[in-house]
């Protein structure tokens, strides 16, 4: 037994260390509470076993050496907890017999507790001395904390300076310091980008942001805090319950959770307990559980504390967010816009309230940072509905001969060539017309404004013909019936005669519409029209090897690549041949060269015009072979300036370049199309 403990201890202090003070957990919350409510059950069972320096007798870990140590006045103490109704019963009935021997189970049902949500964050001291915040402190090991002044100071939501006439000379407020969970899923989005080391949890993430030794640092992220409780006060008189205290401190300027309630009695924790678990996943910062406390001051100091845990407190712990699993296998999923997400299997674990057998592993860039491989150990996450995530390998658990994740050639989906830029993390399936993964999508991109504008065709039109089989590819739109449209939910007859009136009518496109709507990733409106001009048909730009394509104007090698690569696939050729069979045709880009009498020219548009938006005219003007540009420069051959007309008026006159107004505009255009 003896052995077992001492092994437990060993544990228990390492995972502490890396926790509190390298911020770096090892293993879940759940896998320690396992570890230490195991060693508190030994020693309770064997007390002559138990040591002054065993984990039981302490409170957090040793203060790290990089900041100078606190000394608290008065000890931050840890809670006991409890995880079921049955064991939250036990402690409101054992407080009931502590305080009143006889007939307390009355007292069960009228005991006025305090409740509130257990903030996920870092516990701290403040100490203001009259009313000037002095220092401020994390609770270390419960007696010594570490010097955190410097970095509290830039926390917007602390008061340097306490408000109010009444205010102690003396007053040690303690509270939790968290990042908010938008901060903390902004941060850790902005890290895997620039291939860095994400946050564990918005826990890990809140101490990290305190033990900058920089607190510009500090300053940079949005922490903020929610006080609970007070230490030392001096030259003032304290309230006489905890409700009161929170509401005394608030007076002062200090946050407090606008959630925190006084109950009645078991049945009245027990209901808070429940509600603020249904509210978990709408609040706008993550918590473990809740605190109850006696509300009675005097109460509280009757019942004393024992192994500096407090007998009047304890904490209601919900289903741990966090837990260490195995990964079994990996797959890759397909998203609507092609972009290839691994996704571990995981032998299931009970997180979060579900049992969780999947998790997102982003993309390729953080199966490599993480070096995940088949049969690692892995913390996982799921907070709320967030989809749950790997956060960490476990490399000392890691099984000899465990397999790196690679990254399939082929689309699972479709069997189209994956594709991944050298400067990318998200990898990508090439084919966009063809993929099922990527249907909607492409037909919504397809019937859009910029591309074929099949009006009447929006999304939830989409979602329907897709989701009751009547289109699979963007070419099957052409051959759809008002008859089987009209079964749709919410499309009338009239509704019907018209979408297939559009659908017809579309067919009557251009080339530069047509090379748009194919959906070629980073080709849009203005890099479709250059590639109509140079290549003048859809096949001669099928057919370009990208040292063709790099001689077209503002393609790169990137676009090159992409455009080659679409084109490589044969279902994506498919479909065009199935497109260009229905009927789909535009003029002839040779007859449009030759009615290109603006071609070499660039223009600009500024401020408003009467008789045309903005694209209408940039339409026309490309028409007619003119390049329609954001800016004023030496190259623009001519500005259009219409009303509110304002700095790009301004350097076309300092630049000496020919403006027209609205009219001589219009004039022009007319002048053109009749020759």
């Amino acid at each position: 037994m003896k052995t077992e403990i001492e092994r437990l201890r060993a544990a228990v202090r390492h995972h502490n260390y890396r926790y509190h003070v390298l911020d770096d957990p090892e293993i879940s919350d759940a896998e320690y509470d396992t570890l230490f409510d195991r060693l508190v059950a030994l020693e309770n069972a064997h007390q002559e076993l138990i040591t002054p320096d065993s984990p039981t007798q302490r409170v957090g870990a040793t203060p790290s050496s990089e900041f100078a140590p606190v000394v608290h006045a008065v000890p931050m103490l840890s809670l006991d907890k409890c995880a079921t109704p049955e064991e939250l019963g036990d402690w409101v009935r054992r407080c009931a017999r502590l305080i009143q021997r006889e007939t307390p189970a009355d007292l069960v049902e009228t005991l006025v507790l305090s409740c509130e949500p257990k903030i996920d964050g870092v516990a701290v001291n403040l100490v203001y001395e009259g009313g000037r915040l002095l220092s401020a402190a994390t609770r270390g090991d419960g007696e010594v904390g570490e010097d955190i002044t410097a970095n509290v100071r830039t926390i917007q939501a602390i008061p340097l300076r306490l408000v109010g006439n009444r205010v102690p000379e003396v007053l040690e407020v303690r509270g939790e310091i968290y990042l908010p969970t938008r901060a903390f899923l902004d941060f850790n989005e902005r890290a895997r980008e620039r291939g860095e080391k994400p946050l564990v949890n918005p826990r890990n993430g809140a101490a990290g942001s305190l033990r900058q030794l920089d607190p510009k640092v500090t300053a940079g992220r949005p922490l903020n805090i929610y006080c609970h409780g007070v230490g030392r006060v001096e030259g003032s008189t304290a309230p006489s319950s905890q409700w009161e205290m929170l509401r005394w401190v608030r007076a002062f300027g200090l946050r407090v959770n606008p959630l925190a309630e006084r109950v009645a009695g078991l049945a009245g924790c027990q209901r808070y307990v429940d509600r603020i678990l249904a509210e978990r996943a709408d609040l706008p910062y993550e918590i473990d559980g809740v605190v109850i406390k006696v509300d009675d001051l005097e109460l509280q100091a009757r019942l004393g504390t024992v192994t500096r845990r407090p007998r009047w407190a304890i904490a209601y712990k919900y289903p741990a967010e966090e837990a260490n699993t195995v990964i079994t296998g990996v797959e890759f999923q397909v998203g609507r816009t092609g972009a290839i997400t691994p996704v571990a299997r995981l032998e299931p674990v009970f997180v979060g309230g579900v049992t969780v057998s999947n998790a997102t592993l982003h993309n390729m860039d953080e199966v490599e940072r993480l070096d995940v491989r088949l049969g690692d150990t892995v913390l996982i996450r799921r907070a709320g509905d967030v989809i749950p995530q790997v956060m960490r390998v476990v490399v000392e658990r890691r099984p000899k001969g465990a397999r790196k994740v690679k990254l399939p050639k082929q689309c699972p989906a479709c069997g189209a060539d994956i594709v991944r830029a050298d400067d990318e993390a998200v990898a990508r399936c090439s084919g966009g017309l063809s993929c099922p993964a990527q249907r909607k999508e492409a037909i919504r991109h397809f019937a859009s404004r910029g591309a074929l504008d099949i009006q009447g065709l929006g999304e939830k039109i989409v979602d329907q013909l897709v989701e009751a089989g009547l289109v699979s590819t963007v070419a099957d739109i052409y051959g759809l019936d008002a008859e089987r449209l009209a079964g749709l939910e919410r499309m009338g007859e009239k509704s019907a005669e018209n979408l297939v009136a559009a659908i017809e009518a579309s067919k009557n496109t251009t080339l530069p519409r047509f090379i748009h709507a194919l959906g070629i990733r980073d080709v849009g409106e203005a890099t479709a029209k250059t590639l109509a001009r140079h290549f003048g048909s859809v096949r001669r730009l099928a057919a370009a090897s990208e040292a063709e394509l790099l001689q077209v104007e503002d393609v790169g090698p990137v676009v090159a690549n992409r455009i080659r690569t679409f084109f490589d696939q044969p279902h994506n050729m498919e479909v065009i041949e199935r497109l260009l069979a229905a009927g789909i045709d535009w003029p002839k880009v040779q007859e449009e060269r030759a009615a290109q009498p603006l071609a070499g020219e660039t223009w600009v548009l500024t401020g408003t015009l009467d008789s045309m938006t903005r694209d209408e005219a940039k339409e026309r003007l490309e028409a007619l072979g003119a390049k329609v540009a954001g800016s004023v420069s030496k190259k623009t051959t001519r500005v259009v300036a219409g009303p509110g007309a304002g700095s790009k008026l301004d350097k076309a006159e300092a630049l000496g370049v020919e403006v027209l107004d609205e009219a001589a505009f219009v004039t022009l255009l007319d002048t053109i199309t009749k020759r």
